[in-house]
C-alpha cells in the first residue's frame, strides 16, 4: 500500500507540521491536493493563534478582547450591542459583561445610549482601541501584503468568503 501522506511546509520554528489526517479521495484516487491544502490551513490557524496571542498579550490583552476589539472595529463607529456582541464571539451574557467592563477600565470602548432604543447601549472603541485595533491588523495586513500579489488578492478574498460560508452553514446545520 502506498503511503499518501502529505510533508506539510515546515512551521515558523523550522519543525515540521504533522501531515494531514484527512486524505481525501475522487474516484479512488488520493486527493494529495486536498490533504496539502489542510496541512496549510492547520498551520495558518496555529500560525494565527500565536501571532493574535502575542500581539494581545504585549498590549495586556488576552485573544478575545482583540477579537472583541476587531468586532467593534468592523462595525464603522456604528456601534454594537452587548447581545451581538456575545453571540459573535460565543461567550455568556456575565462572560461578557467582564469583558466589556475589562476593556472599559482600559480605555479601550466606550457605553452609549442606543438611540433607537433606550433600554440598550451601544458598544463604541474609543481612539485607543482604535489604535489596538489598527497596530495589531497591521502584522495581517503586512503578512498578506508580504505573501499575497495584488493579482491574486480577490481571488483569495473569494475562496476565504466561500470558505468561512460554508463552514458556517455545516456549524448551523450540526446545531453548533
Amino acid at each position: 500500500m502506498t503511503d499518501t501522506r502529505i510533508t506539510a511546509v515546515p512551521a515558523v520554528d523550522d519543525r515540521p507540521a504533522p501531515s494531514s489526517p484527512v486524505t481525501a479521495t475522487v474516484d479512488g484516487v488520493a486527493d494529495t491536493d486536498l490533504g496539502r491544502l489542510m496541512t496549510a490551513f492547520r498551520l495558518m490557524q496555529t500560525q494565527h493563534a500565536r501571532v493574535l496571542h502575542h500581539e494581545s498579550q504585549s498590549r495586556g490583552l488576552n485573544a478575545t478582547d482583540s477579537r472583541f476589539v476587531f468586532f467593534l472595529a468592523s462595525a464603522d463607529g456604528e456601534g454594537v450591542t452587548p447581545k451581538q456582541s456575545g453571540e459573535y464571539l460565543e461567550l455568556s451574557t456575565g462572560a461578557m459583561t467582564s469583558l466589556i467592563d475589562r476593556l472599559e477600565q482600559r480605555g479601550h470602548i466606550e457605553r452609549r445610549p442606543n438611540p433607537n432604543d433606550r433600554r440598550s447601549i451601544l458598544l463604541h472603541l474609543t481612539p485607543s482601541g482604535e489604535t489596538v485595533a489598527r497596530q495589531i491588523g497591521a502584522v495581517y495586513s503586512a503578512s498578506f501584503r508580504e505573501v499575497v500579489p495584488p493579482a491574486e488578492r480577490a481571488a483569495l478574498t473569494d475562496a476565504f468568503t466561500r470558505l468561512a460560508e460554508e463552514l458556517g452553514r455545516r456549524s448551523a446545520a450540526h446545531g453548533a
